[in-house]
């Protein structure tokens, strides 16, 4: 007995030491991946440094405001010294309350790990309530380290807020279309920006040559936006370092004669820091005030691009750039512009430019001209990220996407998007030939994003932050206090040109919609055709079908279920590949998806069937283009999960082990990450390897584990295994198919006039033009089959 009480503790001490030799890397590799992910900690000299960064890429649209602010507030010119200090009061407080108070130290905490603007926060809720449209996500996409959320307690503010949003789908869409609106509101800045921006500063030319023509300084900024989007496909990588160094120029620039005007003219202005002269203000010019406030509107132009453009700054460089250079140098230029108004009445119109001493008035003309392209590509940028979003969302048609930079994963290039965007900039500037009238079509633009961005804050403060009631009312309240009669003013002028971003809303608005409309109806159809498991096993390791050598890899929407496709082509054709994949890629509510946490496979079915599942999962900034080898990129995963599927079935098959219910995580580096499933089949995705407790090795029946009984198991396993995988190769080099379904969406016959116009001609005229699912897989053309089939929505 006491030998066998020394045996048996033998042998149960070797096993916990290989269960001890498996859990402790894992918990280094998981706390590893967890940290990579995290905002980090910044010293103080790198923190300053990237607040110098930050003014290139996030204030040139702010910074480039004071170049038209005044000439739109009061295009009729100004009558009373009183008028010109009530609207500069109102710019300091709109200033002060909306860029600084709002975005700089509110909204900016609300950016998705880095990324900004209305599609990080729909996907921040996405993640945090079951609020897509698409029902695509599987309980492991929450297991990624990019995947965070917060729970909630039973009776909370924010559980029930999540429960109300998630009861009734009109919820779920009537968000989706305040999103869409921001998104499409945000695209028309990006036409409008370099429009107003590079024009107000083309109009230089005509303040020191009084005699040049209006048309000379439109054909100048039309030069100069060609040559700007012309320039796009190179990207900003090379000549980015260049746009922090003009910018800071730009801002000691209007802040030095700023607050030279103020010394030089007159330093009573200083009293429009006193918020009562904006009452007074209202009180004496009644309409005429409240039509100007969609000039003072075009003071926080930039502000939603701030968010936008967020980038990876960390939020803290962002306020020390916005609160210590920024902010005092915007508010010492529009005191000195109104210092100079107020001594030259007649000179409302070109303020800035004359209000430049002679002696520094070209390089000034020429800083203020690289600021605003800078401003420019900065929102053009954004224009870019944010169709990328609303594509991985399902909300756009697919666009081919390039990547300009191999060290930064958001700067991209759109060509079709890019030429759209010059052409529409060109009329804009062409037609309007004056700042007045797009800035009044700038004004109304913004301001809808930012209200827009007000109504998504409500939820993301409670749902997220999990913020007391209270607060979230006070910030609801102060915001729409000052956005609201800015709106009101911008509605006023829809006349005046404030149609043109409702036109270019209207039109994104309908594209993206139908789109997303008709993407959602083509899943809820696969989903309800969905083949049965039953009727796959049915068929037999044949499939009722001749089985010939080779992979078939099928491209399905559906993360799980064998696809209607399958049936389909089954049905139709006499064999098919001896292994067969289906292959789902989708996008999640999530900024991007490690590389290492990117594919789950699954066996569908015995073994002999050969038929197995690839799931690769993207974030809304990942680029499919940089899986260049995707068909290896996907048999190399089936290969690794093959021999991770052997060495774990050692484990829960065996008589002598038993799973408990509770679950833990680890992680094995240069592994696979691997999650039992409730019929014994196993998902990995490439990188690590993560044991939940139900692949745990726990020994509970026999008191005496042999060792010749695990190497005998072992040397079975990697029999068998050794004979799938070289039945895998010699597929792989019999040949690999890729089989895409080529579906066609139709209304049904008795649908409405809108939905069959929608449909039926919109939706298959953006398939048509699109960019085909083998060009975006990266699928030799050699390698294609597609499948033909008709859905009726």
């Amino acid at each position: 007995m006491a030998s066998l009480s020394e045996s048996e503790g033998t042998n149960r001490g070797r096993m916990w030491e290989l269960d001890q030799n498996l859990d402790q890397p894992m918990d280094e590799e998981a706390s590893r991946l967890k940290n990579m992910y995290r905002e980090k900690k910044f010293s103080s000299v790198l923190l300053l440094r990237l607040a110098f960064q930050s003014l290139g890429v996030v204030f040139g649209d702010l910074g480039t405001s004071p170049l038209y602010v005044f000439y739109n507030a009061f295009p009729h010119g100004v009558d009373d010294d009183e008028d010109v200090i009530g609207a500069l009061s109102l710019i300091i407080y709109t200033l002060t309350l909306i860029p600084l108070l709002k975005y700089v130290f509110v909204v900016l905490r609300a950016n998705d790990n880095g990324q900004g603007g209305t599609f990080a926060l729909y996907s921040l809720l996405c993640r945090h309530a079951k609020i897509s449209t698409i029902p695509n996500q599987h309980k492991t996409d929450e297991d990624l380290t990019t995947y965070s959320r917060q729970t909630y307690e039973e009776n909370s503010v924010a559980a029930k807020i999540k429960r109300w949003l998630e009861a009734h789908a009109y919820k779920r869409n009537c968000l989706l279309i305040l999103v869409l609106i921001g998104t499409c509101t945000a695209i028309g800045d990006g036409i409008l920006t370099p429009a107003i921006s590079v024009l107000s500063a083309s109009g230089g030319i005509k303040v020191q040559n009084p005699n040049t023509s209006t048309d000379v300084v439109v054909i100048v900024a039309v030069i100069i936006l060609i040559g700007l989007f012309s320039m796009q496909h190179y990207g900003t990588d090379k000549v980015g370092w260049l746009f922090a160094p003009i910018v800071l120029l730009w801002f000691i620039l209007i802040g030095s004669v700023g607050a030279l005007n103020i010394h030089k003219y007159n330093s009573s202005v200083l009293k429009a820091y006193n918020p009562v002269y904006i009452y007074r203000y209202f009180q004496r010019r009644n309409s005429d005030s409240w039509a100007s406030l969609g000039g003072i509107m075009l003071s926080i132009t930039g502000t939603e691009a701030l968010f936008a453009d967020l980038c990876h700054f960390p939020v803290l460089a962002i306020q020390i750039a916005f609160t210590l250079i920024v902010f005092p140098c915007l508010l010492l230029a529009y005191t000195g512009q109104a210092a100079y108004i107020i001594s030259h009445k007649d000179h409302v119109a070109d303020a800035f430019y004359r209000s430049i001493p002679d002696s520094i008035y070209w390089p000034a003309f020429v800083i203020a001209t690289a600021a605003a392209i800078v401003a420019s590509q900065a929102t053009i940028s954004a224009t870019y990220s944010i169709i990328k979003q609303a594509l991985a969302l399902g909300c756009f048609p697919r666009v081919k996407i390039v990547h300009t930079s191999k060290k930064f994963l958001g700067q991209i290039y759109i060509p079709d998007i890019n030429w759209v965007l010059l052409i529409l900039c060109i009329a804009v500037t062409a037609g309007f030939k004056n700042q007045s009238q797009i800035g009044n079509a700038y004004g109304t633009a913004v301001v809808i994003v930012m209200l827009v961005t007000t109504f998504l804050m409500v939820p993301i403060m409670l749902l997220v932050w999990k913020s007391h009631w209270i607060l979230v009312v006070t910030f609801f309240v102060l915001s729409l206090m000052v956005e609201i009669p800015y709106f009101s003013a911008c509605l006023l002028k829809i006349d005046q040109g404030g149609w043109v971003p409702l036109v270019i809303a209207t039109v994104f608005f309908i594209i993206m919609y139908v789109w997303h409309f008709c993407t959602v109806k083509r899943y809820e159809f696969e989903m309800h055709s969905k083949v049965s498991m039953a009727w796959i096993l049915g068929l037999g390791p044949s499939l009722g079908l001749v089985r010939v050598p080779g992979i078939g890899f099928v491209y399905t929407e559906l993360a799980s279920g064998v696809p209607h496709i399958f049936s389909h082509f089954i049905t139709n054709l006499p064999a098919i590949h001896s292994v067969v994949v289906f292959v789902c890629v989708k996008y999640l509510p999530v900024y991007t998806v490690p590389i290492d946490e990117r594919f789950l496979v699954r066996r569908i079915g015995p073994k002999n069937f050969h038929i197995f599942r690839c799931v690769a999962r993207y974030g809304y900034k990942d680029l499919h283009k940089k899986d260049e080898d995707f068909e290896k990129m996907l048999f190399n995963c089936i290969l690794s999960f093959l021999r991770l599927e052997s060495m774990m079935e050692g484990y829960s098959d065996s008589d002598e082990f038993s799973v408990p219910e509770q679950r833990t995580e680890g992680s094995i580096s240069n592994a696979f990450l691997i999650e039992k499933t409730n019929n014994n089949n196993t998902m990995c995705s490439n990188g690590e390897l993560s044991y939940s407790s139900q692949d745990s090795i726990v020994p509970v029946q026999s008191p005496l584990i042999r060792e010749s009984s695990l190497l005998r198991y072992s040397s079975q396993a990697s029999h068998t295994v050794s004979d799938e995988l070289e039945f895998l190769n010699r597929c792989r080099d019999a040949g690999v198919v890729h089989i895409l379904g080529n579906t066609i969406v139709l209304a049904r016959r008795d649908s409405g006039i809108i939905k069959k116009v929608a449909v039926n001609y919109m939706y298959a005229f953006m398939r048509k033009i699109c960019r085909e699912n083998s060009v975006i897989f990266n699928v030799p053309h050699e390698s294609l089959l597609n499948v033909g089939q008709i859905y009726y929505i």
